[in-house]
């Protein structure tokens, strides 16, 4: 039997990463390289986070059962289960990071269940997708409509079930040949479709709609605005890529990239750990178009500092499918009719865009900078129509690269959610 665990603390004290003002200069030839570590941003933020509801559930190749690092309750547990407690209902083992969102996403099946338990009317459809055949497929569909029924008591007739040997939104596309077991990992799922608006996302509507987003409190740990920023001017025209070595004074390197556009941005605790500062040599080595190569040395020094003020941030994600950079129609709505309406005037919008591991770097990296952007410029035409003034905008792309991705690529769960921009809200002192 599960026993439920000690409550979680949501609020966790976290150190913010930033910096001492430092820009550092190293030139030559048609390229120029800079460093410039951020001046010290005197906030602790609290985020409230809304957290989208992946109307998804993976299951494992070669079984029909849910896996069991989603949780599943017992008739006992559901009278306790409560949306704004779910730290009290963790997977059985959760490592890595954003932890406190994939409490969130593992839960989906209580969600779901406690929902349609409080609106009596909703209706939903589980669609099995599998590359053994559709019964196999609704065999998926009828493990997660077997627990909806035997452990939250909803009515069997309520829930649909079908099965599909691809789903309505696949991974994999027609004459790929790449990653196929990633993509079919990923592929092998049950879909939630509903077409009741109390299950589903504000403004959606229709079968392919998501569901409704949980509202998540917790301590923005390393703000975008405080990472440190790689600058390679004339990147685009002159390399075909490039790379970073930062060393530290006792010698340990770390590598990042490859890049392909001009700037990047990395969080300093990524660089640091648990060290308070540290002096580091950086060393950009970066691919002529001509197949030479050409190094550029400068350094940096990095303070971990903790803030002593307190601000909310107010989070928002847009999650796109597989190598998609353009929102769907319903993003765009809510985008503009949810989360303009909380922009303050005078206000910071923090943008930043995040593709899976899955394909080529150098096309992720251009990826998640044009999901970046589309959410701005979308914001920026929704604000501009509710007459909001004096809102300052940054954008950044950070690709695949499993050092800033928001979440690991261990499961298609997590490369699905990585597949995002986020969002942060940041009101003026």
């Amino acid at each position: 039997m599960k026993t439920l665990h000690r409550p979680l603390s949501i609020l966790l004290i976290l150190f913010v990463v930033t910096f001492i003002p430092f820009f550092s200069l190293a030139r030559s030839g048609s390229v120029r390289f800079t460093v410039m570590a951020p001046v010290n941003i005197p906030a602790m933020r609290k985020v409230k986070e809304i957290f989208p509801l992946r109307n998804y559930v993976f299951f494992d190749i070669g079984s029909a059962g849910i896996p069991d690092r989603y949780v599943l309750l017992t008739k006992e547990q559901v009278k306790d289960f409560r949306e704004e407690h779910l730290e009290l209902f963790p997977p059985r083992s959760l490592t890595g990071r954003s932890s406190r969102q994939m409490i969130v996403y593992y839960n989906i099946l209580n969600l779901l269940g406690d929902r349609m338990g409080r609106n009596p009317s909703t209706t939903i459809t589980l669609s099995g997708a599998s590359m053994e055949g559709p019964a196999d497929g609704e065999s998926m569909a009828g493990s997660i409509k077997h627990y909806l029924v035997n452990v939250f008591g909803i009515d069997a007739a309520r829930i649909s079930t079908e099965g599909r040997v691809k789903p309505r939104i696949p991974s994999e596309q027609p004459g790929g040949t790449k990653e196929l077991d990633l993509l079919r990992e990923g592929d092998r799922r049950v879909s939630i479709r509903s077409m009741s608006p109390a299950l589903l996302m504000e403004f959606q509507s229709g079968e392919n709609a998501p569901l409704k987003t949980v509202e998540i409190i917790g301590i923005l740990q390393a703000p975008v605005d405080s990472y440190i920023n790689f600058n390679v001017t004339g990147a685009r025209e002159n390399l075909s890529s490039w790379s970073l070595e930062i060393r530290d004074e006792q010698s340990g390197v770390l590598g990042f990239g490859p890049y392909s556009n001009e700037q990047v941005s990395i969080p300093g605790k990524i660089i640091l750990g648990n060290r308070p500062e540290g002096n580091f040599k950086v060393t950009m080595t970066g691919l002529e178009k001509s197949g030479a190569k050409i190094k550029k040395d400068t350094t940096v020094h990095m303070v971990l500092w903790t803030p002593p003020e307190s601000q909310e941030t107010t989070r928002f994600s847009i999650l796109y499918e597989f190598n998609e950079s353009k929102a769907i129609p319903l993003y765009e709505k809510y985008l503009t009719d949810i989360v303009v309406q909380k922009i303050p005037a005078g206000s910071k919008v923090i943008i930043h865009g995040y593709t899976d591991l899955i394909g080529d770097s150098t096309h992720n990296q251009t990826l998640s900078l044009e999901r970046a952007n589309d959410v701005r410029n979308i914001l920026v035409r929704g604000l501009s129509e509710a007459k909001i003034n004096g809102v300052q905008f940054e954008a950044f792309g950070f690709g695949g690269d499993q050092k800033m991705s928001p979440f690991e690529n261990n499961f298609p769960e997590e490369r699905f959610y990585n597949r995002t921009v986020i969002i942060d809200i940041i009101p003026s002192l």
